[in-house]
């Protein structure tokens, strides 16, 4: 496993991170999420990704005791505050000094742990003044809770700002959680150039958009059984924009740049995401203990200039590439 500096910090982690979000305390066992999280510990990571939102803190508490009798300084643990938690009343959800204050109490307990490495805030709180968002984040980590702060999803107006902020209140940002994939390139226009200019580093999810990029999904045929395409508890809606055959035609174009390169076309995904140098890690999940074996034979992997442009021309113009498509709601949700 390589290892990344996470934005402008001395924290190292696995370029490779294991998150939980769709997974643990919903659509598997909690016997089989443990497992997962032992594969990827057995696999050189330690870097595990959460939130207190995923299946309502139970994804939370799945990990901590996954990790209970790890050594705890040898981890690094993100979760991260904003959408409804809880009982869901009309505090528990946003960036307000009091729910992140309850949130990181919150997930401290669930995890079973006296802190956190990286505390991010899901997504950007219009309700909230941005002022008292920083402030109350500045407190978590002089309190030793958080060791550093991230965001997700944030847009590139609003990291110059967040981190304007942070830095008179005596910390920084250092990393940003958004979608990325070679089909959702939405943060490269401006995101990224704003990203490189504050020190913040990149944490990206579904590198395998959702695992299209995998090249399980045919064209004119359907989703196999117990696929995330199949999965009517949330899976199915998140997955529903790289449905199309259009899209799916597209992507086993790229099979025969993963057998050049000796890989799966999940590794190439996974691999492609982690030549941008913004990049600090990117999270994969899993459902079985063997996927975490597959996705880190990604880690290292070198995929040359001509097969970055191979694979540009083989998606062509159903890459999504508009920057407004990163956004927060613009009220806080239910």
């Amino acid at each position: 496993m390589a290892y990344r500096y996470l934005g402008n910090s001395g924290l190292k982690i696995s370029e490779i991170t294991y998150g939980n979000w769709l997974t643990h305390g919903s659509q598997v066992e909690n016997d089989v999420a443990t497992a997962c999280v032992r594969a990827a510990l057995d696999a050189g990571i330690t870097t595990f990704d959460t939130a207190d939102a995923y299946a309502n803190g139970r994804a939370e508490k799945v990990l901590g005791t996954a990790l209970k009798e790890e050594r705890r300084e040898s981890l690094e643990i993100f979760t991260k505050v904003y959408w409804p938690v809880g009982e869901k009343g009309p505090n528990d959800v946003g960036l307000s000094r009091k729910h992140i204050m309850e949130g990181i109490h919150g997930s401290l307990r669930r995890l079973q742990m006296d802190y956190v490495d990286l505390y991010q805030a899901h997504r950007y709180d219009y309700e909230t003044p941005l002022e008292e968002t920083i402030q109350a984040f500045a407190d978590v980590v002089r309190a030793g809770k958080a060791l550093y702060i991230g965001v997700s999803e944030w847009t590139a107006q609003q990291l110059r700002d967040g981190q304007r902020l942070a830095r008179e209140a005596g910390f920084s940002i250092i990393s940003n959680q958004p979608q990325y994939s070679a089909l959702w390139r939405v943060i490269e226009a401006e995101v990224v150039p704003a990203s490189k200019e504050l020190g913040i580093s990149q944490v990206v999810w579904s590198p395998m958009a959702q695992g299209v990029l995998s090249g399980k999904y045919l064209p004119g045929k359907p989703a196999p059984q117990g696929s995330r395409a199949t999965d009517e508890q949330g899976g199915k809606d998140t997955i529903s924009r790289f449905m199309s055959d259009e899209v799916l035609s597209r992507v086993q174009l790229l099979k025969p740049v993963a057998d050049e390169l000796g890989i799966k076309m999940s590794q190439l995904a996974i691999a492609w995401v982690l030549q941008n140098p913004n990049v600090a890690t990117a999270l994969v999940g899993a459902s079985r203990p063997e996927q975490v074996a597959e996705n880190v034979k990604a880690a290292g992997v070198v995929v040359p200039p001509e097969l970055m442009a191979r694979i540009d021309e083989a998606l062509g113009d159903v890459v999504e590439r508009d920057p407004s498509k990163t956004v927060s709601p613009e009220k806080r949700p239910a």
